[in-house]
């Protein structure tokens, strides 16, 4: 009875010890889970501003502010023999200064003739080359403003601010405010940004040379990068001997997929520009870059897309007389194809956004024209941004905000594709 007595506090101050050390652990799990989440929502937060920050800078660079003149086509203007060589900017300023009259001095119609972009010639010289019999009519047409209208029409101009820290003078707004009276001054959709290539004059600025050498260097990535990727991944994970070369190769292969991406630019440029002499700038050595720094992470996709095929399927196809190499293609590769598809579309999407190893090659070159083939010179998309966020107009900016979009917008498709295949295509065993 005593034993009994004396043992109760005993056992009474354990189980004392055991809830206080369980509600300790609940407590500590409670708090692990509170800083996850505030971790996740941390991050949202800081993801939701900078698309915010971006988007409220770049979306007005897809509007673009347009006058309009009404464009006399003089017949003694043109040389029926050389009509890319007659004075366009003539017609311009004749147009514009018809709506101002009072405009004489020489300063004056300087800035009055800078309200114009410098791309409203080129494109009278677009329409007369397509058709040549408007020449002697007159025609109503919306050329681009210069940058600075852009700005002021969107707000990026402080009107308010003292006329010496402004780039319009006072008789500038005078005459913007003319043209805005009069209906001839409007904002529309950028089809340059679209449709041009770079220029230095932002309002003429356009993807479409960066898009296309985008779509080139892309291009040569996946032919190579895929079916090297996916036979090395074979190989290694079906093929290949257990020994110490083997691992070897396979530690390196870990290891590459971390290596800077800048250092596969100096092997570019060391190996594909001063070893082979391949031309600078052009797709193709972009292709090849990419390619090498791609590979590892299709690799390793690739095999974990293999690894993750049961071993049942191998001995099953064994055991009904089909052959080693049967056994793979016909059986293991079909069922590890949307792991190696979505591996391979995530490693192109991260060479989308690649500017270091570019640069390294020479893909820095201001290029106007698209690029019309694979040896041709050509920039991307990220070094494209990056050439407009060194310029130091402000009408850079939004177009720089701009591009980012369009590059996401790139890198969300990529993304979402490589969803939908492992979501349709993938079984589950």
């Amino acid at each position: 009875m005593q034993d009994v007595e004396s043992s109760a506090p005993s056992s009474v101050r354990t189980i004392d010890i055991i809830n206080r050390k369980l509600n300790k652990r609940y407590r500590a799990e409670k708090r692990f889970k509170r800083l996850g989440l505030a971790a996740i929502l941390s991050s949202l937060l800081f993801l939701a501003l900078l698309f915010i920050s971006i988007a409220s800078q770049g979306y007005s660079a897809f509007v673009q502010t347009y006058i309009l003149l009404d464009i006399h086509f003089s017949r003694d203007v043109f040389d029926v023999g050389n009509l890319a060589g007659a004075d366009y900017n003539g017609l311009v300023r004749k147009s514009l200064q018809s709506l101002f009259p009072e405009v004489r001095g020489r300063q004056e119609k300087r800035m009055l003739n800078g309200l114009i972009s410098s791309g409203a010639s080129f494109q009278l010289q677009k329409m007369v080359m397509s058709d040549t019999s408007i020449i002697g009519s007159t025609r109503s047409v919306w050329v681009p403003a210069d940058d600075d209208v852009d700005m002021l029409m969107k707000g990026r101009i402080d009107r308010s601010a003292p006329e010496a820290e402004r780039r319009l003078k006072d008789v500038q707004l005078g005459w913007i405010d003319g043209l805005r009276g009069d209906h001839r001054l409007q904002k529309k959709f950028n089809m340059i940004f679209f449709t041009g290539g770079d220029s230095r004059e932002p309002e003429l600025a356009g993807i479409l040379g960066a898009t296309m050498g985008s779509m080139y260097t892309l291009i040569v990535t996946l032919l190579l990068s895929f079916p090297v990727g996916v036979a090395s991944a074979i190989y290694l994970e079906e093929f290949a001997p257990r020994n110490k070369w083997i691992d070897l190769i396979e530690v390196n292969i870990n290891n590459l997929a971390a290596v800077p991406s800048i250092v596969f630019g100096l092997l570019g440029l060391a190996v594909f520009l001063n070893f082979f002499g391949l031309p600078r700038s052009a797709p193709l050595v972009g292709g090849l870059v990419l390619t090498l720094m791609t590979l590892p992470t299709i690799i390793i996709a690739s095999r974990v897309s293999i690894q993750s095929v049961p071993p049942s399927i191998r001995e099953a196809a064994l055991g009904v007389g089909a052959s080693k190499m049967q056994t793979v293609f016909h059986h293991v590769m079909p069922l590890a194809l949307p792991g190696m598809l979505t591996g391979t579309i995530i490693g192109m999407a991260r060479a989308l956004g690649e500017s270091a190893p570019l640069l390294m090659i020479g893909m820095v070159a201001f290029i106007v024209d698209p690029p019309g083939g694979f040896l041709e010179p050509a920039t991307v998309l990220p070094v494209q941004i990056y050439l407009w966020a060194d310029s130091p107009e402000r009408a850079f900016v939004e177009r720089t905000s701009a591009a980012i979009i369009v590059l996401l917008a790139f890198l969300m498709v990529m993304n979402a594709a490589a969803v939908f295949l492992r979501s349709k295509f993938e079984r589950r065993w």
